[in-house]
Order: C-alpha cells, then structure tokens, then sequence
C-alpha cells in the first residue's frame, strides 16, 4: 500500500487535517456510511452531515456524536441549514457504497451545493471532492465540475486536481479548493 498514492478519501482527509486552519465548523455534504463525518467530528467543533438516503442518517444516528448535525436532505440545500461561515467541506461523490446504484449525487444539485459551500467558506479554508467516474452520471458529473472550478475566479480560490495516471477503469479523482 502506498502511502500517499491511495484512496482520494484519505487524501481529502490528509490535506484537511493538514491545511486546514480553523477547525470550528465542517460540512460533510455526503454522509453515505460515515467515515468523512466521522473523521471531521474527530476535529471540528461542529460538523453538519447531508444525505438524501434516510437509511444513513438513521444507521449515523446510533453513533450518537454530539457535534454532528445530521440533516435528512440534499445537500444542495446546504443554505436552508447553515447559515454560519464553514472552514471546510467535503464531498464524496457518486452512489453509496453497497447500496442501490440508482441513487447517485447529480451534476445539478452538487454545484449548487459547492456554490452554497464557497459562499460560505472562510478565508484559507478548503472544499474537497472525491469524483467517482465508474457510471455515467459520474462521467457527466465530473465534466460540469471541472468547468465549473476552473473558471473560478484565481486571485480568490486555488484549485488542484489529483487523478491516478497510471490506474486503469475510471479511477477516482480528488479536487481540492482553498480560498484566498
């Protein structure tokens, strides 16, 4: 196993624990099975966890961590529910892992949400995506995504793109975005 060159999530997770400078407030825009939102309670005073899959809220809930806020909902609609600056999000995208295929984040509704997130990101704070192409809506998604950050304005935001070059089928892919 390597130890940089692995999963994008433990990168994300890495830069974040690294990078960050604030650890007051996180966003965890796709709770899924819980271990992002499980990593950013571990630093952040609060951490407010999206999923439109009840079944993850419920299966989190049993945990019981204090400073997670778990919120049945797309997290396109991150603005209806945070309304305090954030130091960090994440995002991990695609479907749930060992669950229905069908249900996977779109497009649409995670540019808003990574529109929301920018809003309300504090300087030096940091948005991570782990991009997942292995289906079509990944494919697509990824592509709006990458137009979307590279025409984010440079003198506010940098923005870097992680991809395995040499992994075969659709590999996943990490951006990373810090404000100025």
């Amino acid at each position: 196993m390597f130890r940089y060159v692995n999963d994008v999530s433990n990168i994300a997770q890495n830069i974040i624990q690294n990078y960050c400078r604030n650890y007051d407030i996180a966003i965890d825009a796709t709770l899924g099975n819980g271990h992002d939102t499980d990593f950013l309670s571990s630093l952040f005073k609060r951490v407010y966890s999206f999923d439109i899959q009840k079944q993850c809220i419920l299966k989190y809930k049993a945990y019981n961590r204090k400073n997670v806020v778990l919120i049945n909902d797309s997290h396109e609609k991150i603005h209806q529910y945070v309304r305090e600056e954030i130091d960090c999000a994440m995002y991990n995208l695609g479907f749930l892992p060992g669950g229905d295929k069908n249900i996977t984040t779109n497009y649409k509704s995670t540019l808003l949400s990574i529109e929301d997130s920018l809003t309300l990101l504090k300087p030096n704070g940091l948005i991570t995506i782990a991009i997942y192409t292995g289906h079509d809506t990944g494919k697509l998604e990824k592509n709006h995504l990458l137009h979307f950050v590279k025409n984010l304005p440079k003198n506010t935001y940098g923005v870097l793109h992680h991809t395995f070059l040499n992994r075969h089928n659709n590999p996943p892919e990490l951006l990373v975005i810090e404000k100025k």
